[in-house]
């Protein structure tokens, strides 16, 4: 699992810690801009704590006893905001190490989407659903480039929108898919069972990558439908 990789020093644990970096990032972001950072030290303090992590083994504390790990994220975030004075400790722009080139302009116009303050949700409810969200489209991707890779790229995207985190779709839109991939109804519909198994295992797959044990996973699967649930209209894609 990425998760339990990346708890490792070596170069290996370090991509991993990267790649967790890279999938996460935006929740971790999102909730420094929320407590009154500006963008640029925000994307800063996000990288900062990601290498804070690396360097002392942070992740190392991560144990299915101690709870989950975006929860551990989330303690170990506000810890290190409250604890490290940005001088001293956030990696300047251009310095030793970049886990991932951010478009600055990009990010900042995303978190505008954001819920105000008012929305009623709390920080942390705010952050476990933007980190569903973020499972749920990293998922949808990889599925994605599995259809490209075998040639249906057509095919998936006029049948995404049947899938949980898709558009909804009404009655007759499995006779428009149909038509658009040129094949019967009953065909089109077999075709949209299989995606979402599909789907079903990526989602799962996405799930283990950040959890220690997979008897983890249909927990947090749960858990993070019921974020979604909760802060429902109030998240933008």
């Amino acid at each position: 699992m990425v998760l339990t990789a990346a708890q490792d020093q070596t170069p290996a644990g370090q991509a991993a810690l990267a790649e967790l970096y890279r999938t996460y990032w935006y929740p971790l972001y999102s909730h420094v801009r929320r407590r009154g950072y500006n963008p640029d030290d925000s994307q800063d303090l996000t990288q900062s704590f990601f290498l804070h992590l690396l360097e002392h083994r942070g992740l190392a504390q991560v144990a299915p006893h101690k709870g989950r790990f975006r929860s551990f994220l989330l303690a170990s975030l506000q810890n290190f905001l409250m604890t490290t004075h940005r001088r001293e400790r956030t990696i300047k722009r251009g310095g030793l190490c970049t886990f991932i080139s951010l478009d600055a302009e990009a990010v900042e116009s995303r978190y505008q989407l954001e819920p105000a303050d008012d929305s009623g949700l709390t920080a942390e409810q705010l952050f476990d659903a933007r980190w569903a969200l973020t499972l749920l489209n990293e998922a949808m991707s990889r599925l994605q480039a599995q259809y490209a890779a075998r040639g249906k790229g057509k095919t998936f995207e006029t049948l995404k929108g049947f899938l949980p985190s898709g558009s909804s779709k009404g009655p007759g839109c499995y006779q428009e898919a149909a038509t658009a991939l040129g094949v019967s109804e009953a065909a089109v519909t077999t075709l949209i069972h299989r995606l979402r198994q599909q789907y079903s295992i990526a989602l799962r797959r996405e799930v283990a990558r950040t959890v220690l044990e997979p008897a983890a996973i249909n927990e947090e699967i749960h858990l993070l439908y019921q974020a979604l649930v909760a802060a429902e209209g109030h998240l933008a894609q």
